[in-house]
Formats: C-alpha cells, sequence, structure tokens
C-alpha cells in the first residue's frame, strides 16, 4: 500500500498526458484515518465514471458494537452513513472542473426504504466501514487535468469522510435512534406470525405520498386511524406502546369509492416488507416478509408452470400442467403469478382489482347462465382464494371497487372511507345474502407441480464476457437477453435491479445445471450470496451500485427471462 504523498506525486507526473494515464493510478494509498481505493478507472472522460472506494478502520470510526450487532441495525447504520456521506457530497460535485463527466462525485441515493446495499459496508466482526462511490476523473478534452483530481481527493473527499464516518462527527442521538428504530420495525414484523396476522398499521401512519413521481410522505395528509374492531396494541422494545389495525390471517378485502384510499393503503402494505426511515410516516407500516403483490401481466413469457389450479381444457389443447406461451393473456399470466408465488413461498397475496384481469377474478352467476360453465376453462380467483388459505395457510389482501363477489369468501372486510378505514364485515355479509355464490364451484384444488428445472446454456458467456445492463425500474438485460420487470412491483429501487442481473448472471453459470428444480436453484444463490457475499456472486471486485433483493423477486425475475431454457 502507497501513501497519500506517493499519490499525490504520481498525479503531478501525469498532469497533461493522454487520459489513459491515469489508471496508473490504480491501487490503495493511506490517507490521514482512512486508506483511499482506486477501485477501476474510466477509459475515457465521457465514459462511467471511476469507481473509487473509502475504508474507514473500525478503531478510528468509533461506532460502538451494538450500533450494528444484529442484521437489521447494521443494515439501518450503513444507510445512515450513506445518506450522511451522500449529503456531504453534493456539495462538492462538479465542483472541479473539465470535459465530459469531469469533477463528478456521486454515491447511491436510497429512497424512503432502508435496504442493504454495497454502497456502504460495515464488518460486523470489526466494525471497519467501506464505502464505495463515484468519481469522474478531470480532463480537459482527453488530457489528464490531475491538478483538478487533486484538488477532489484531497481537499473534498476527505471532508466527507471525516464528517459523515466517524462517530465523534455526527448527532449521537440521531444514530441511536436509527438503529432503535430498525429493532422495533424488525421486531414488530416477526410478531406478525406468532400472533396470527399478515399486517400491522399504526395509528398516525401517512399512508399518502407526495406525488407519483416522489415517494415523501404527503404534506396535510389524514393520518391513518384504526377502526376499533381491528385495534390492537403492541408493546414494543423502544418505541414503547404502539396501537394500530391489525390484519389477520385469512382473506381480507378492502373497499370503497374512488379515491378513497383503497389503493394507497395496499401500495404500503406493498412495501412494509421493507423497513423504512424516521419521517416517512410508515415506519410502522410493516407486512410479512414473503408477501407478493400479484397483478395481470399481458404479454409476459410464462415457463412450463403448472396453472390447473385456475385454467383446463384450453379449446387448443394445451398443457396447463406446464404451461408454455412466449404471449400470456391477462389470466394466464396472472395465474402464473399466482402460481409461482406459491413456488417462491409467499405466505400472503396482495391484489388489486384495478391491475387484475376481470375474467381470472370473477364470474357472475348471469354470465354463468349465457356462457356454460362446461365451455369456460377459468376457474376464478373467487372460488380458490378461500381454498388457498384454508390448505396451504396463504392469506389474501384485495382491494376490490366494483364487484362485491369477494364478500361471501372475505373473512373481513374494510371501507375506507376519505382515507379513514371502517370495518364493515357483518354489513357486506348480510348484504351478500341477497347475491348467491356463483352457480359453479370448484373441484378440489391439487398442489401445482414445482419441478420446473432450468439447465445452463453453454455457450452463455463461453469466452468469459458477459454485459449486463440496469434500464432504471423497467428491466435489465443480460448478454443482451431483456428482461421486463415493470410489473414487479415491490422492487423499491434501480439497484436492486441492479444486484439481479449479477445474481441471473451467476445462476446461469453456476446453479442452473438441469438437475436443481428452480426453488433449489434460488435456495443456492441465497446462500451462496450469504456465505460469500457479493464478491462471490461478482466473482472479483464489488461495484457499489447494487441493494439486494428479496428471494421474491428472484424467482420474479428468472421466471420472465424468455431466453432462459
Amino acid at each position: 500500500m502507497k501513501n497519500s504523498q506517493e499519490l499525490r506525486n504520481q498525479l503531478r507526473q501525469i498532469d497533461r498526458k493522454s487520459y489513459p494515464a491515469y489508471k496508473q493510478l490504480k491501487g490503495m494509498y493511506q490517507f490521514e484515518g482512512f486508506v483511499l481505493g482506486i477501485d477501476h478507472v474510466q477509459g475515457d472522460p465521457f465514459a462511467a465514471p471511476s469507481q473509487v472506494s473509502v475504508r474507514v478502520a473500525g478503531a478510528q470510526a468509533g461506532f460502538d458494537g451494538g450500533l450494528y450487532d444484529t442484521p437489521d441495525k447494521r443494515i439501518a447504520l450503513e444507510d445512515h452513513l450513506l445518506r450522511e456521506f451522500g449529503r456531504r457530497l453534493k456539495d462538492f460535485s462538479f465542483q472541479a472542473r473539465g470535459s465530459g463527466k469531469s469533477g463528478l462525485m456521486s454515491v447511491s441515493r436510497p429512497g424512503q426504504e432502508i435496504l442493504e446495499r454495497t454502497a456502504c459496508q460495515i464488518n460486523v466482526d470489526s466494525g471497519d466501514i467501506i464505502l464505495r462511490l463515484e468519481i469522474g476523473f478531470p480532463a480537459n478534452g482527453r488530457t489528464v487535468n490531475s491538478r483538478e483530481l487533486e484538488k477532489i481527493l484531497f481537499d473534498f473527499l476527505p471532508v466527507c469522510v471525516k464528517k459523515a464516518l466517524f462517530y465523534r462527527a455526527l448527532d449521537p442521538e440521531r444514530v441511536r435512534r436509527t438503529a432503535e428504530l430498525a429493532e422495533d420495525q424488525t421486531w414488530l414484523r416477526e410478531q406478525l406470525r406468532s400472533q396470527g396476522l399478515v399486517a400491522f398499521v399504526a395509528n398516525g401512519a401517512i399512508l399518502p405520498r407526495e406525488s407519483g413521481v416522489s415517494s415523501r410522505p404527503m404534506k396535510g395528509a389524514i393520518p391513518f386511524r384504526s377502526p376499533k374492531e381491528m385495534e390492537i396494541t403492541m408493546q414494543l422494545p423502544h418505541h414503547g406502546e404502539i396501537r394500530g389495525m391489525a390484519i389477520r390471517r385469512g382473506v381480507t378485502m378492502i373497499v370503497g369509492g374512488g379515491y378513497h384510499g383503497k389503493s394507497t393503503l395496499l401500495k404500503a402494505l406493498e412495501l412494509g416488507v421493507y423497513n423504512h426511515i424516521a419521517g416517512d410516516g410508515r415506519e410502522f407500516v410493516v407486512t410479512d416478509e414473503t408477501a407478493m403483490k400479484l397483478r395481470a401481466e399481458d404479454g409476459r413469457s410464462v415457463k412450463q408452470v403448472d396453472i390447473s389450479l385456475f385454467i383446463n381444457n384450453l379449446p387448443n389443447g394445451k398443457d396447463t400442467k406446464k404451461f408454455d406461451t412466449e404471449d400470456a393473456s391477462g389470466s394466464t399470466s396472472q395465474a402464473a403469478n399466482v402460481v409461482e408465488a406459491m413456488e417462491a413461498g409467499s405466505r400472503v397475496f396482495l391484489i388489486d382489482e384495478d391491475t387484475s384481469a376481470t375474467n381470472f377474478m370473477i364470474r357472475d352467476e348471469l354470465m354463468q347462465r349465457v356462457v356454460h360453465p362446461d365451455v369456460e376453462p377459468i376457474t376464478p380467483f373467487t372460488l380458490r382464494v378461500k381454498e388457498l388459505y384454508e390448505k396451504y395457510g396463504i392469506s389474501t389482501v384485495l382491494v376490490a371497487g366494483s364487484s362485491g363477489s369477494y364478500f361471501h369468501v372475505s373473512d373481513c372486510v374494510v371501507q375506507m372511507n376519505q382515507y379513514e378505514p371502517v370495518e364493515i364485515t357483518a354489513l357486506a355479509k348480510k348484504e351478500a345474502e341477497a347475491f348467491p355464490l356463483p352457480l359453479r364451484g370448484a373441484d378440489p384444488m391439487e398442489e401445482p407441480d414445482f419441478g420446473r428445472v432450468f439447465r445452463a446454456d453453454r455457450r452463455f458467456g463461453a469466452d468469459g464476457r458477459v454485459k449486463l445492463k440496469t434500464f432504471g425500474m423497467d428491466g435489465i438485460s443480460v448478454n443482451r437477453d431483456n428482461i421486463d420487470l415493470r410489473y414487479v412491483e415491490q422492487l423499491a429501487d434501480s439497484e436492486q435491479l441492479t444486484a439481479l442481473a449479477r445474481l441471473m448472471k451467476y445462476m446461469r453459470m453456476k446453479v442452473f445445471d438441469g438437475k436443481k428444480t428452480l426453488r433449489q436453484a434460488v435456495e443456492a444463490a441465497v446462500e451462496a450470496l450469504g456465505q460469500k457475499g457479493w464478491e462471490g456472486i461478482c466473482g472479483g471486485g464489488v461495484p457499489g451500485n447494487l441493494a439486494t433483493p428479496r428471494p421474491q423477486e428472484i424467482f420474479a425475475c428468472v421466471n420472465r427471462w424468455r431466453e432462459l431454457e
């Protein structure tokens, strides 16, 4: 390892040389209080910025081990440090000038959810901190401007490090509250199963968001208040007593007029699988960590999925026990999504009528009288939802605004009225008596076949090179195979998609062997990530733009990979 003075000397030696001279700087340098790593140097001032890391020894950082001794607290502290560092960094980005991306200084910018990221990591044994960022190495045209880079590395960066990554420079009360909030949220989520719940929504929670492009809480929004019939009290380890609405296992229906908050509540439940930062408004909105949002997804690829629970006797004679299509309809795509969620181990389904296929969800008596059940291949979800719970323990939370068919099979009905929930189960059941169930029942369900096996393609990455790309929140490309993830709605950050691209490459090359079922393959990938970390998945240097997805999203990504065999 070299020292900072040696780096300064190198910078002055390459000044005004051709831009590739910057590659000589790659390596580790000891600065006062931290180690600077120049991990990857961009080949051109207009290319993706250079990758740089900062390492602070635990003894110097000074954080008490009790702040990161559990995974939830560690991830929360990493998130807190990353936000602090990013706040400091924005004052210096592009203060050094030049062509292209010269002077850019950027780090991951977390949203409202707290995710495990490679941008900031803490070693639980030593307390060492590593923070990864990007810097655009300055140039005049395509000529090295090392005087400007010297300002970045010796003036700007040390200020950010010392103000954001050392305990003595931070507000100790805020740091403590960050760890305690994470512990409270995780504790609350862990209580759901033991208390027979699928979700909890705290009184006073702010569910509406600022706008369609901002996930911050809406100013002036009506605070959530549980119906008395559904209200419970929880005693959190740090926050103390908290009261709110308990959504119990079984079938829960959320109804109400348009714009009264039904989908807003469901969206909060979707993201309740993650912890949230203080001030988000949904800190104590928690959902079973396996919950999956399901919807219709016209045009998606489906590979060998057993959808016979819902669809049989297709006119074209297609096998629905191993259903395969490159262009699924609304009903077949939603049926596949349900079965794939079962395969992924989901204990809770979250469904919004607005994004569902009508013929998959319901089939009323009048339609059955006009179009005889014998010629209808679809067994609607309304005839399966209760059985899914009674036989497999899978609960459903369903938002509906136009069909009352689910009143018959719901265990609880909540009406949203101007963003205030009202428990109306008895009323809904009484009114449903006047509208008998559809004529046709459903045959007893059989467990779907989850024996799907994918195999590796020996041609994939045969030259050792696999090109990966992320398209924001829309999808990823793996070796030019596009995977559409627009409708995997619980992905909260584009860095989760970037991580999925890395995982797909790893699974294609290391896991899919023609023997493992999909369940076994995903379990193997998750286990490898847990044991080896991202170093093992990436096969070398770790980029600073990965956020760990849930196993459920790994399943979803594999299921939408059209080119996988």
